[in-house]
């Protein structure tokens, strides 16, 4: 069964990410690597999103589209990024989450997995 692990900070946590030092940044990618390294043949896909401020949204308006610079929602939290993994059940998923090492918050969504091309709405 798969499941998106997003790994989520918070704004602020994500500002002090980014006026980190070089050299602690590199550390903590090497931790993160490790994770991936560790559990490699479960995870199928995954990426580390740029900042929420990077965003760019589509929403609709009487049908319309329009878009707009930046996030749509205003939250305290944004998604950091993401890995889709395959595992057996939602236990060893949170197996997974339980050891992200950076300590933020990971939420475990189960994937809709369809045959062919997904429903359009």
């Amino acid at each position: 069964m798969k499941y998106m692990l997003m790994f989520t900070a918070t704004k602020d946590g994500q500002r002090q990410w980014e006026s980190l030092p070089e050299e602690k940044r590199s550390a903590e990618y090497a931790r993160i690597g490790e994770w991936f390294g560790r559990n490699g043949p479960k995870i199928v896909d995954g990426y580390e999103l740029q900042s929420d401020q990077a965003a760019t949204t589509v929403r609709f308006d009487s049908g319309k589209p329009v878009v707009t610079d930046g996030p749509f929602l205003e939250a305290k939290e944004t998604i950091a990024g993401y890995a889709i993994v395959d595992v057996a059940d939602l236990d060893e998923a949170l197996v997974l989450a339980k050891t992200w090492p950076t300590g933020g918050t990971v939420e475990v969504r189960p994937v809709i997995e369809r045959q062919g091309p997904p429903a359009r709405g």
